[in-house]
């Protein structure tokens, strides 16, 4: 009903900056929260950053005040700028969001992933 699709992962070194997008699309009456989360090799997922539908935001304390958030709603897209990238950022990152798809004549929430985009940062 709903698709994500990520974009913008990549290698880069360490230091530099990477900006990720998301793009939701589908029958979407409306969308609540948008985040961005991140798995590393045998870890488990985790939080990186989320934003409300006015803007809040919430960040993981690893990446407070190198990643910001952003979202365009009449897009139905997020954006996530890394900058002062670190080894340690290295995963694949998966874009999340939730709120109310047209399902028939009526409606239904959702909460959908996407497929997720790599992000490398060599030392």
């Amino acid at each position: 009903q709903v698709q994500l699709v990520e974009s913008g992962g990549g290698l880069v070194q360490a230091g530099g900056s990477l900006r990720l997008s998301c793009v939701a699309s589908g029958s979407i009456i409306s969308i609540n929260n948008m985040g961005w989360y991140r798995q590393a090799p045998g870890k488990q997922r985790e939080l990186v950053a989320v934003i409300t539908r006015h803007d809040i935001t919430n960040y993981a304390s690893s990446v407070k005040g190198r990643f910001t958030i952003s979202r365009d709603n009449a897009k139905n897209t997020v954006y996530l700028q890394m900058n002062s990238l670190k080894p340690e950022d290295t995963a694949v990152y998966y874009c999340n969001a939730d709120g109310v798809v047209k399902v028939g004549s009526g409606a239904s929430v959702f909460t959908d992933w996407g497929h997720g985009t790599q992000v490398t940062v060599s030392s």
